[in-house]
């Protein structure tokens, strides 16, 4: 999954993108109202980040835009503001949600986690395909009883295909939803990741699970 952070405190942009990271989300964060405009138009960005006091356009300015350009991603809105008046004027002016600043982190992730839900794309708990076992909450893989041992980026790419079991997923659909912006499209870290993923997942088991679809990209289903 990929976030969008917007927002212009250095101190608590580090801490949301290196808490976020470290559940395997794919992380960018900008500090001004037209950088997230632009990363949010043209990014497929699965929830946003939103603080409501950045420079010009404020928070409230950059929902308001990209609703009125069709963009429906998620946004979980922040503010140091709790007045009610506050609160109902950032859902009126798009938003799927709002956090009180200060908050616990766990908050801020169970909420991007529902607002992920909310919008109908593929999560769940726990998945299973075959004898593979992902827990999404605990980021536990086991086959077969065994526990396996990922990365961070091995476990976001594993969760990613396991979400879309069934489905070829081609390198850009990869690129954008487990990698950031610093991801080099002309690199071959897909491939490699794909290969650590085969060793930990699929070697002396059977059936394997993943499978490369040649010119389309790769697909996780037991065959």
């Amino acid at each position: 999954m990929r976030v969008l952070v917007v927002e212009d405190d250095p101190d608590m942009a580090r801490f949301i993108t290196r808490g976020l990271g470290e559940q395997a989300y794919a992380v960018d964060a900008v500090m001004t109202g037209d950088a997230a405009i632009e990363r949010a138009m043209t990014t497929p960005y699965d929830a946003i980040v939103l603080d409501v006091m950045i420079p010009a356009p404020d928070g409230l300015e950059v929902c308001r835009v990209l609703r009125q350009h069709g963009t429906d991603t998620p946004i979980l809105m922040l503010t140091a503001r709790d007045a009610v008046r506050d609160r109902v004027e950032g859902l009126d002016a798009g938003a799927d949600d709002y956090l009180v600043k200060p908050f616990e982190f766990a908050e801020l992730l169970a909420r991007v986690r529902a607002l992920v839900r909310r919008r109908g794309a593929p999560h769940a708990p726990r998945i299973e395909i075959a004898d593979l076992c992902i827990d999404t909450l605990a980021h536990r893989v086991t086959r077969g009883g065994e526990e396996l041992t990922l990365t961070t980026k091995e476990y976001a790419l594993l969760e990613y295909l396991a979400l879309n079991a069934g489905r070829v997923m081609g390198r850009e659909e990869i690129a954008e939803h487990v990698w950031n912006e610093e991801f080099d499209p002309f690199s071959n870290l897909i491939e490699v990741y794909i290969g650590r993923l085969r060793r930990i997942v699929d070697r002396g088991r059977t059936p394997a699970l993943i499978h490369t679809i040649r010119l389309a990209g790769y697909i996780l289903e037991a065959r």
